[in-house]
């Protein structure tokens, strides 16, 4: 079988799955994310993007993906004065939590950013969208250090979303901008799981008028569901919802590596 081959270096499989990877498939599966207005369904429908055929249809979209990732990955960058003012807020957060990593160094941790771009903008992501992000422990093997959104209460800027992007796109209406899976890798972080969250819980008092959605196991993803949790009455709690579900007073916390 003679695949098709683009400028760009994109083939297709014995399946028609193209082989660059599921980036660039999720971006035709939902163009909207690249400004596009016409849906694709398959490898075999016509754009109405001024190509002409399948072929120069999918090598448009090729470019225009790779243009566009270009572009957010330039945007992933912090200028002099945001990394300035994201280590005033981070150091100063550090020194008034020392609870929260007894016996390291804020200046070892400083370091170990500044030398992973991508991972200071995470953590500015992190920051951004309402997570106070702080060090919370230490992996000896590998020299990291482990950031986890100390917000009080679930971060405001990641609020009202599903829990990822199957349970959005079953909603048949009233769907939300985004969803807390999708939101996450594109910060970069993990969502918390129940063992990490219940270990936060260890280090104050979290989520005591709001909740947080939590990594979901597959066996209960593959149900239909997903879990969060929140503090109440001095016990942390975990529950489950349909994960199509969403909640003004629900957001996700994420850890980073770093």
């Amino acid at each position: 079988m003679c695949f098709p081959t683009f400028p760009s270096g994109i083939q297709f499989d014995d399946n028609d799955n193209i082989s660059a990877g599921f980036t660039f498939c999720d971006a035709i599966r939902n163009p909207t994310t690249l400004g596009w207005t016409h849906g694709v369904v398959g490898t075999h429908s016509i754009i109405d993007n001024g190509c002409d055929g399948i072929l120069a249809d999918l090598e448009c979209l090729a470019e225009q993906y790779l243009k566009a990732n270009a572009e957010m990955q330039k945007a992933k960058k912090l200028s002099a004065k945001q990394r300035d003012e994201l280590f005033q807020t981070l150091k100063s957060r550090f020194a008034s939590n020392l609870n929260r990593h007894q016996g390291l160094d804020w200046e070892k941790v400083q370091a170990r950013l500044d030398a992973d771009p991508k991972k200071l903008w995470s953590v500015s992501e992190m920051e951004r969208t309402g997570g106070e992000p702080d060090v919370v422990g230490y992996d000896k093997p590998t020299g990291a250090f482990i950031f986890v959104d100390c917000s009080a209460e679930s971060p405001k800027g990641r609020r009202s979303v599903c829990y990822d992007r199957a349970g959005l796109e079953s909603r048949k209406e009233h769907r939300p901008e985004n969803s807390a899976m999708d939101m996450a890798a594109d910060m970069g972080i993990e969502m918390l799981t129940e063992k990490q969250y219940r270990e936060l819980q260890k280090l104050g008092t979290f989520d005591a008028k709001t909740s947080s959605w939590l990594k979901t196991p597959a066996e209960i993803r593959t149900l239909g569901g997903a879990i969060f949790a929140d503090f109440r009455y001095g016990t942390v709690f975990v529950y489950h919802n349909g994960a199509q579900s969403y909640y003004g007073a629900r957001a996700f916390r994420g850890s980073l590596r770093v």
